[in-house]
């Protein structure tokens, strides 16, 4: 089996996770949260989103977050952007790196858009141009490229079409999303090995939802075929507002945990991640999707 040795995780809890709450949580929570995120050791974090607080209200205070943490050394901020608006914020609160997606679904995006995914990705130009003219760094993110509710099964050439759009407007950072929990292990092993082949100069993320238990095993596929970076949400929190029934993000803990057991540095602490994800549940106030807040480390079951 091959595995690297080495893998890069992004907790993604704060806006993936936190933005399907119902209770919005105060700034000072958020800050405290990131704190705890950074002491257990992860050097990249998705903080939140520029997008209307009238639409997602839980991050009505991103702006606020970014200001309050960009003098910490050595992590990398990110926040999600859908629009000029967005970049103009990102570039007033200190932002230094933004993502933007679009969805593989051609139903999805012309229903909600009245766009293809290519003509929304060359739309996001301008927005490129504004970010790099301010030292904002642009990545980009593909949603539902493994299944999506309307088409099934997306073709891989339409995916690669959105990548090779991406790559036009100047973006060469690239996360598969899998908002629909609909990818498995040998569909995610054969996009991975195909998209890595193709397309040698883009840096590749994976983003995985638990929706039917399949993220832990298209993580351990995605890294057999040489991917090694991965967004996970603390507790296992988040969702998807257009797929019936899906559950959050793979947990953080879960993760981490694996390749712990597996000899794969993460440069994350396991007990302080725990500890975190017990926090955040404890102030969410409901379970979450996490087998590591349920059941423990298998070190915990060792009698000494």
């Amino acid at each position: 089996m091959h595995l690297p040795s080495k893998v890069t995780i992004c907790e993604v809890g704060l806006r993936d996770g936190l933005q399907n709450e119902a209770r919005i949580l105060q700034t000072s929570e958020k800050l405290d949260l990131a704190n705890d995120i950074i002491d257990a050791g992860f050097k990249v974090i998705e903080l939140g989103s520029f997008v209307s607080p009238k639409a997602v209200p839980q991050m009505v205070d991103t702006d606020q977050l970014f200001s309050s943490l960009n003098h910490i050394d050595g992590i990398e901020f990110r926040a999600l952007i859908a629009n000029k608006k967005g970049v103009e914020r990102a570039i007033n609160c200190g932002c230094r790196k933004v993502k933007l997606n679009v969805s593989a679904s051609r139903q999805h995006n012309l229903a909600n858009l009245n766009m293809t995914p290519e003509e929304s990705v060359a739309g996001f130009e301008e927005i490129v141009n504004i970010a790099t003219q301010n030292g904002i760094e642009v990545s980009g993110s593909i949603s539902m490229p493994f299944g999506s509710p309307w088409e099934g099964n997306i073709p891989i050439e339409d995916v690669q079409s959105i990548v090779e759009a991406y790559l036009n407007v100047g973006i060469t950072e690239i996360s598969l999303s899998d908002a629909s929990g609909m990818a498995v292990p040998n569909q995610v092993y054969s996009m991975c090995c195909i998209m890595q082949e193709r397309y040698p100069q883009v840096k590749w993320w994976l983003h995985f939802h638990n929706t039917r238990g399949m993220a832990m095993a298209n993580i351990l596929a995605a890294m057999q075929a040489g991917i090694t970076q991965f967004d996970s949400s603390f507790a296992g929190l988040g969702g998807c507002p257009f797929v019936p029934g899906a559950t959050g993000n793979v947990a953080s803990e879960d993760v981490v945990h694996m390749m712990d057991e597996m000899g794969i540095e993460t440069g994350i602490d396991i007990v302080k991640l725990i500890e975190l994800s017990k926090k955040v549940r404890q102030i969410v106030g409901h379970d979450t999707d996490s087998y590591i807040l349920k059941a423990g480390r298998s070190k915990d079951l060792i009698k000494r």
